[in-house]
């Protein structure tokens, strides 16, 4: 049987800890000595299992956790594998706590505290020392509204338990971070400690009023992509981070040993001036954000750049994720906006994602994760708000093999995908009900046999047509582009179906598609091998005799592509680029080390 996690305290943050952990599958035990609490506690946790369940990167395979609550700390803690206290903030009960959990805890239990203002190492007082390697800060912030968890040491703590515990919080849908020594006010609450030393100074030297701080905030750090703070400095500069820093020393007195003077030793002396150096700055030069780049031969005006959001998939395979993330946790939703040229990421701890959509009607990103590894039979599909809250999973992990390419009927509010080693194309509606099946391509049996194996997905919906590509070995020359009736003919099912027409075949590796309906134009990406592979291409579907053409080259494994305005194509490939193709020009809307595939218009 799965080893319980305890949690002591049933109060307000106890129980969402609690909360979390059940989303992530994992067993809980509840302690309060307050019956009533822990029947308030049972209430909150029942009614809000969905809402932390919508935190998962993904589904659980066990299904949710299981809880018990207690009074009796001794029954609580017997063989749990890890303890979380949650008790009020007096530092003279969690030194009893810590006492009465080093003596009825297993020797093997990992030892936390969820206090925001004391340090674990103050209170291992009565803790035996060879305990106190187990003993460790865990500061939940507020689940499910804010997911961060910090992870502090108590001045002695084994380093391996960082890595474990993190994996556990992620697997969670929370995201943790750990403070690299101890730190009175872990790190989150020192950054909101000088913000709120400043904002009470400008008050009191009525410079500014709350509401007119509050107004400059949101503007400058609360937009869709305002860039965090570390990040901004390096897009200022740093050395005129350091220029305005001296002013404000100069002017009030302070000591600059520990800001300026550091930061001229450890960056500027060094030419890590930020995003304008080839040296990086606060980020290295591998990890910092790439600048919007164009192309020298039409080069893109801000005047001309069309004024919207781009959502892109990573799906974590590039050198921008650390070689300690979990591959299955390393995928990434993001937005692009051509206008600022910022990237922010929206979602995080995706499992390969490959797909995206998005609905204007119904205001939501659509996408699919192939799955921990493409061998396995762990693909999902999910959606979730504009802004990446409100996730949902639509198809769980099991139903589907290894979903790709996602498109959508937004009339019919349905969504379309392939499972590549599914062999077929799938149908649900927006909220995940009505999944079936629309074209076998295969059997279990020829799973293998990768010409049978299903990508890219497009619909002509005025026409009736869906459409897909079937991509064939790895630059092989054997993919097809093939494609069917929207409904199964009457009589007929998925793998009997009389309809399925192959428009091209003998391609290098046809991968994703999109249709212009009005215009009659097919577009795809190939990934296969130069010169015709690694392109973007298009059919004209009302001349096919005249054959396919050739768009653009030179690409570095193309996947995604969505349809712009105007005849423009936009395209993302592995290598970490987005391009607007338009009148036979590629430009380089953005490029960084991240490893891109499935792309959608805002």
């Amino acid at each position: 049987m799965q080893r319980p996690i305890t949690i002591l305290g049933a109060g307000v943050l106890g129980s969402r800890i609690a909360s979390a952990l059940l989303a992530g599958g994992h067993r809980v035990h509840m302690r309060d000595p307050s019956a009533d609490a822990l029947t308030i506690a049972a209430t909150y946790i029942d009614a809000h299992r969905a809402e932390f369940e919508a935190l998962l990167p993904a589904p659980v395979s066990t299904g949710l956790g299981d809880y018990q609550v207690f009074t009796s700390l001794a029954d609580a803690v017997r063989n749990a594998w890890l303890v979380i206290e949650a008790i009020p903030e007096r530092l003279d009960l969690k030194i009893a706590i810590f006492a009465e959990l080093d003596a009825h805890t297993p020797g093997d239990c990992i030892l936390a505290s969820n206090s925001s203002s004391f340090k674990s190492r103050l209170m291992i007082q009565k803790v035996q020392p060879a305990r106190r390697a187990r003993v460790l800060n865990m500061h939940f912030t507020m689940p499910p509204g804010i997911r961060s968890v910090e992870l502090m040491s108590c001045g002695e703590t084994d380093p391996q338990h960082f890595a474990r515990l993190s994996e556990v919080l992620r697997g969670c849908g929370l995201i943790p971070v750990t403070a690299r020594r101890e730190s009175t006010g872990f790190i989150f609450n020192r950054l909101w400690a000088a913000i709120k030393r400043e904002i009470l100074l400008i008050l009191a030297e009525d410079v500014s009023s709350a509401a007119e701080i509050d107004t400059l905030w949101t503007e400058m750090f609360q937009q869709p992509h305002s860039l965090p703070p570390c990040r901004l400095m390096d897009q200022i500069g740093l050395d005129t981070v350091a220029f305005i820093e001296d002013n404000y020393i100069t002017e009030r007195g302070l000591d600059g040993s520990m800001t300026v003077d550091w930061l001229r030793e450890h960056f500027l002396s060094r030419g890590k001036l930020g995003l304008k150096s080839a040296g990086g700055g606060l980020y290295g030069p591998s990890a910092t954000p790439a600048v919007p780049a164009t192309s020298s031969s039409s080069p893109e005006s801000s005047s001309s750049t069309p004024a919207q959001t781009l959502y892109l998939l990573d799906v974590g395979l590039g050198a921008n994720v650390s070689a300690a993330t979990p591959l299955s946790q390393a995928g990434r939703i993001l937005s692009f906006n051509r206008t600022t040229g910022k990237m922010h990421p929206l979602v995080t701890g995706q499992s390969l994602p490959d797909g995206i959509a998005y609905s204007h009607s119904a205001g939501r990103i659509f996408w699919t994760n192939m799955g921990a590894a493409t061998s396995t039979h762990d693909g999902s599909v999910h959606s979730a708000n504009a802004d990446g809250s409100a996730i949902r999973t639509l198809i769980p992990t099991g139903k589907v093999h290894t979903p790709k390419q996602l498109t959508l009927d937004e009339a019919a509010r349905k969504l379309y995908f392939c499972d590549r080693e599914g062999m077929g194309v799938h149908r649900c509606n927006f909220d995940g009900s009505g999944h079936e099946i629309l074209v076998q391509a295969g059997s279990e049996a020829q799973k293998g046999d990768m010409t049978r194996w299903c990508v890219g997905v497009a619909l002509d919906v005025v026409a009736g047509y869906v459409y897909w590509t079937q991509k064939g070995p790895s630059k092989g020359n054997q993919g097809r582009i093939f494609r069917a009736g929207m409904e199964i003919p009457a009589g007929q099912t998925a793998d009997t179906r009389d309809d399925v027409e192959v428009l091209l075949e003998g391609l290098p590796e046809p991968i994703d598609l999109e249709v212009d309906a009005p215009a009659q134009k097919l577009y795809w990406t190939d990934r296969g091998e130069h010169p015709v592979g690694c392109s973007l291409n298009v059919l004209d579907l009302g001349d096919r005799g005249a054959g396919k053409k050739v768009l653009a080259r030179h690409f570095h494994e193309p996947i995604g592509l969505c349809l712009g305005e105007e005849g423009e194509v936009i395209v993302t490939d592995l290598g970490g680029s987005v391009y607007s193709v338009k009148e036979g020009r590629k430009t380089v809307l953005w490029r960084d080390e991240g490893c891109y595939t499935g792309i959608a218009r805002g």
